[in-house]
């Protein structure tokens, strides 16, 4: 017994010696899956049918956040969420997601993370699906300020991309890899022209070369090659700082935001998965994107960088019904993990994601939180990781996380999160409640339709901890609860942010209710 004590006290004061030895300054890797649910994360599944055995790694090397939450329900908003800190209906998307062609998203002069890193002097890559709009070089523009197709020059450089809102590097897709065009964009031009025609889902103009199997293979090796290129030196010699010295290749720190395709449909696993799972192949899929965490760790460890780099791995929204969740359902695996509803929805099944994160010597092994937090919140943890302000006009819904990866919170971090489903809907969550200001679900999961909307009272308020599957709504009995969310979530439209801080404008109005 004396000797597991004092082993216990010994690790832990390994543990807090390494954590005083690590820079203050770590490299940050966010992967971003697509469409995929909590349950589909075996370490977080009990019941899951697919095996993620390098998400089970990273969990059981860092931090499980269980009550991790989009934005949005759907690509588009979530991923403006995560750049910009900030709300997305409060942009002038307020519903839907953009397509390959549709004009940029995040406003110019808009700082948005990695913008706030490269000014705090690190190397900043965007690498996979962008999703938030760029301006194609077009002799005419159809509605909504999308250029028509036939008139893109893909020969001139397209601007407001990745690489005008704080990424020296971008390789990646315009869009979903089932919207067109169906070609690699690296920086501000495409990798060759489009001129063939191809088709997944939507058919659109394409490079020869150009095809959807092959993109997350593409993707994985384009990040390791990234994160190999600030391989520590072997010339540093004893005593030198990490991120500091010779590097081979570029001097750190860096960000890598690494935004997969996958497991989004068009499901085309690459044939070596492909009826891996057994079950089906989105679950095929899901054992790749787990393979790509695999390489891009194995690259962080390979290059010497394990050590001071804060790896994150999340989702945008939940898992898609593209997936054929009946299939799933009816194998025995439940993607949402108990959760109602799937992407689109206003349902926790919506929104509710994966989120882990390792960062050694700082987040201890195999650790869990509960508090609710937000993909928007990255940009005010990574201002308090360096200690730097961010201004007032940027991330006006971030919130900072760090005390809970480091184990000292004392309390949730957040008052409040704002859901929002396909349709624009909006939900807001604070502690055990969540008052949904619609009838139904938001988007695909029934109740969706008229039909199914008929007679259903406008308002849910659900108690998440005693009912987190939102079995009862339960708003006639609490009808103060009703109004004071409904109050909070007002001033929140109002202000222009959630958080501390002069009032900021929505960049178009925003109503609490559709319609209203």
């Amino acid at each position: 017994m004396r000797l597991t004590r004092a082993l216990a006290v010994l690790a832990a004061v390994m543990f807090s010696l390494a954590s005083q030895a690590q820079p203050t300054r770590p490299n940050i890797v966010y992967v971003l899956a697509d469409d995929m649910g909590y349950g589909d994360v075996s370490c977080l599944n009990a019941k899951s049918k697919v095996k993620t055995p390098n998400l089970d790694r990273l969990a059981s090397q860092g931090m499980t956040f269980t009550e991790a939450h989009s934005a949005s329900a759907v690509c588009t908003p979530t991923r403006y969420g995560i750049l910009t800190g900030r709300y997305p209906w409060r942009s002038h998307l307020k519903n839907g997601v953009l397509g390959g062609f549709s004009p940029h998203l995040i406003e110019p002069g808009r700082l948005t993370v990695a913008g706030f890193l490269k000014q705090n002097g690190y190397q900043t890559a965007a690498i996979g699906k962008w999703h938030l709009g760029m301006d194609w070089s077009a002799t005419k523009k159809g509605p909504a300020g999308n250029p028509v197709t036939e008139t893109v020059d893909y020969s001139k450089p397209i601007t407001n991309g990745p690489t005008s809102v704080g990424f020296d590097y971008y390789y990646g897709i315009a869009a979903s890899l089932d919207m067109p065009p169906y070609i690699w964009i690296e920086n501000d031009r495409t990798i060759g022209l489009p001129t063939a025609k191809k088709k997944w889902i939507r058919e659109g103009p394409a490079h020869p070369d150009f095809e959807a199997v092959d993109t997350l293979p593409s993707i994985t090796a384009k990040a390791v090659d990234y994160i190999k290129s600030f391989a520590v030196g072997k010339d540093q010699g004893a005593g030198a700082a990490p991120n500091a010295g010779s590097l081979v290749g570029r001097t750190g720190p860096f960000f890598l935001y690494l935004p997969l395709n996958a497991p989004h449909t068009p499901i085309l696993p690459s044939p070596e998965f492909k009826g891996k799972s057994g079950v089906s192949d989105y679950l095929d899929f899901v054992m790749q994107t787990d393979d790509t965490v695999g390489k891009v760790l194995a690259a962080i460890d390979a290059a010497g960088l394990a050590d001071y780099t804060l790896v994150i791995f999340t989702a945008d929204n939940g898992c898609s019904p593209a997936a054929n969740i009946k299939q799933l359902n009816d194998a025995g695996h439940d993607p949402s993990a108990g959760r109602r509803g799937a992407k689109a929805d206003i349902f926790d099944g919506g929104h509710r994601i994966p989120f882990l994160a390792r960062w050694p010597g700082k987040v201890k092994p195999a650790s869990r939180c509960d508090d609710v937090i937000c993909l928007n919140d990255l940009f005010a943890t990574a201002g308090e990781i360096l200690g730097a302000k961010i201004p007032e006009t940027a991330a006006e819904d971030s919130i900072s996380f760090l005390s809970d990866l480091l184990g000292t919170a004392k309390a949730p971090v957040r008052q409040a999160i704002i859901h929002a489903s396909i349709n624009g809907s909006l939900a807001i969550r604070q502690g055990k409640w969540k008052l949904e200001l619609c009838a139904g679900s938001g988007g695909w999961s029934a109740p969706h339709t008229p039909a199914d909307l008929k007679g259903l009272v406008p308002t849910q308020l659900y108690d998440v901890v005693a009912d987190p599957a939102e079995t009862k709504n339960v708003q006639a009995e609490n009808t103060e609860v009703v109004e004071r969310l409904t109050a909070l979530l007002q001033s929140y439209l109002d202000r222009g942010r959630s958080t501390s801080g002069a009032d900021q404008k929505n960049d178009t109005p925003t109503k609490i209710r559709l319609g209203n």
